[in-house]
């Protein structure tokens, strides 16, 4: 639907339901005399568009930490982002050879093995705490 809005102008309004809950998107449209073929489809792949942007950042923060380092110079900072940049593309192109199921199995699957080796060693000499099944008895 097209609205106007006081002191901006018209946009067009889309609502999809995403998790049973509705969600509002607005395009401007910035021509105002021309109609705009903005449809349903063209916002489609606009979302997408967005969607693949969300994930992205997504994954280079998480996977590939580009928000935590611990240099402060300029060109220690630069080397960061670009080491973080290139091992997500590194990734991606995993991901495109189906090497990897994801971007994530990689952080998963090393993390699985620091806790299982963790696990192993601490346990050890320690079998006292795992709790031992005892029968109920009845008074």
């Amino acid at each position: 639907m097209i609205v106007w809005l006081k002191d901006y102008g018209n946009v067009k309004l889309f609502r999809t339901r995403l998790k049973d809950q509705l969600r509002h998107y607005v395009v401007y449209l910035p021509n105002e005399e021309e109609p705009t073929p903005f449809d349903r489809r063209a916002f489609d792949l606009e979302h997408d568009k967005h969607w693949q942007i969300e994930q992205y950042h997504r994954a280079i923060k998480q996977v590939c930490n580009i928000e935590k380092f611990q240099v402060r110079g300029k060109q220690a900072t630069k080397n960061h982002l670009f080491a973080a940049i290139y091992g997500y593309v590194q990734l991606q192109r995993l991901t495109t050879t189906q090497a990897l199921m994801n971007c994530y199995q990689i952080r998963h699957e090393l993390f699985k093995n620091v806790i299982a080796s963790f696990i192993s060693e601490f346990i050890s000499g320690k079998e006292s705490l795992s709790p031992l099944f005892s029968s109920a008895v009845s008074a």
